[in-house]
């Protein structure tokens, strides 16, 4: 479970308890240093680092880091809001102790996700992490929900840039197929155990479809641990790939043709230990306020994409019959809407049933991502929006008249398009507040001007290594 209180100059005292215990355990482990992650609103992990033996003095103080992070984008260049993305002021990184783990494929390091607060002892308004706890715990008391969540992970898997930059699978054969499998059963094995070391729970490791692609599914926490969750994933993948000699990119289009890398996201609501999303009187058993839920989402989709497909890359994945979800649809099982109503299995329903959002990848961070999603479907619940009707199949196959009638629409074909429907959605940037929703818009539109002019292949280079 995910510390829940925000925290405080001089350390929570929870964590002053322990801290010294802690620091011991660790120098026994051979642990000499600490990363300190979190993510920034284009979707990059940046970390600072600190010698085992200042934990103490880290969790008592934190440790300083300039608030221009907030508006860097994925070339590391700055734009400017009102507020943010100027050379003035300082941070306080404060590690959650909850989620810190020694690193099994980087020895000698642990690692924990960070919360951002002022030098005053205030929430830092562009801390998404800190943004996510807030949605959570505001659904919790206002609504008596909580949840469940996880992040699918995709990554293409190479053996090093080609001298142009360029991306070389490391191992070739058909989608799925056992050549991939044992082509990197060493690198994969590794990984599992990694993985294990660090107490994650894996359900799947697969190869997925396009060349050098696989996939892990993880097992689901409560959103801000799924959160934390997925960018350890990737540190671990990413470290254990490095560790074989690979190279691996999370980035939504490796090349400008073919199927990129998603980040789809699994949530579920429950009250009082039950799942919302099974059990009920609705479609598939869903109950009223999962139904209410899931219309929430989809009302918004639109403005959602430039929080959850935020690189100009993500528009080059985002299309139509590649199982990327663009259109403003839903389905039980169907991979071609955006919004999949997942069952589960006869016999483990009341446990696996929920939704999986579709339009997502490993550019957008995943705080923002589950905070906004969260956001738009209990505003659903709160106007106990009705769900349409449900489609089947590929929903590219309608007519203009037939998709107006089921409430079918495109979703964004650009990232400025994205922004357009993100400026205008007053529930999503009500939720943010007015630092995070600016720097949403002021880093997506900087990522824009940075690729004007570029064609897709370029745009694909541009952003291949740089998640």
């Amino acid at each position: 479970m995910t510390t829940l209180a925000d925290p405080v100059p001089g350390g929570r005292p929870g964590d002053l308890r322990r801290v010294a215990a802690l620091t011991a355990d660790l120098t026994a482990r051979d642990v000499h240093g600490i990363v300190l992650a979190y993510v920034d609103t284009t979707g990059v992990c940046r970390v600072k680092t600190v010698p085992t033996a200042r934990l103490e003095r880290a969790v008592s103080w934190g440790v300083g880091m300039s608030p221009v992070f907030d508006t860097f984008l994925a070339d590391d260049s700055i734009v400017t809001t009102d507020v943010l993305g100027s050379p003035d002021g300082d941070l306080r990184l404060y590690p959650d102790l909850d989620q810190l783990v020694p690193l099994a494929a980087q020895r000698g390091w642990a690692w924990a996700p960070v919360d951002r607060i002022t030098q005053e002892g205030e929430r830092h308004p562009g801390c998404a992490r800190t943004f996510l706890r807030r949605i959570v715990t505001d659904a919790a008391e206002r609504h008596g929900i909580a949840f469940k969540a996880a992040v699918e992970i995709e990554w293409c898997v190479g053996v090093g840039p080609a001298a142009d930059g360029a991306f070389v699978p490391a191992v070739r054969g058909p989608a799925y197929g056992a050549i991939r499998q044992t082509g990197l059963s060493d690198y994969t094995a590794a990984l599992l155990a990694a993985c294990a070391a660090q107490d994650i729970d894996v359900d799947q490791l697969h190869p997925e479809y396009a060349p050098g692609q696989f996939e892990i599914s993880v097992g689901a926490l409560d959103p801000v641990a799924a959160a934390d969750r997925s960018v350890l994933v990737r540190q671990t993948i990413r470290a254990v790939a490095e560790r074989h000699g690979l190279t691996v990119s999370f980035a939504p289009a490796v090349s400008a043709e073919g199927v990129g890398n998603g980040g789809h996201l699994h949530l579920s609501a429950w009250r009082d230990g039950a799942n919302l999303h099974a059990g009920g009187e609705g479609r598939y058993g869903m109950t009223a306020e999962a139904e209410s839920f899931t219309a929430g989402i989809l009302a918004r989709l639109p403005a959602l994409t430039a929080v959850t497909a935020p690189s100009p890359a993500s528009y080059l994945r985002l299309r139509p019959s590649q199982w990327a979800g663009v259109f403003t649809a839903w389905g039980r099982e169907t991979r071609e809407a955006a919004l999949r109503v997942v069952t589960g299995t006869a016999g483990r329903r009341a446990h696996d049933a929920n939704l999986e959002v579709k339009p997502v990848d490993l550019a957008a961070n995943p705080y923002l991502a589950l905070g906004c999603v969260i956001a738009a479907g209990l505003d659903g619940v709160t106007a106990a929006l009705p769900l349409g009707e449900e489609i089947t199949g590929d929903p590219a196959r309608y007519g203009p008249d037939e998709a107006a009638a089921l409430g079918v629409r495109r979703l964004p074909t650009s990232l400025p398009e994205a922004v357009e429907a993100f400026r205008t959605d007053d529930v999503l940037r009500a939720a943010l507040g007015p630092v995070l929703a600016d720097a949403v818009t002021a880093v997506r539109l900087g990522e824009t001007a940075a690729v004007d002019g570029l064609d897709d292949a370029r745009v694909a280079a541009a952003y291949r290594w740089a998640y």
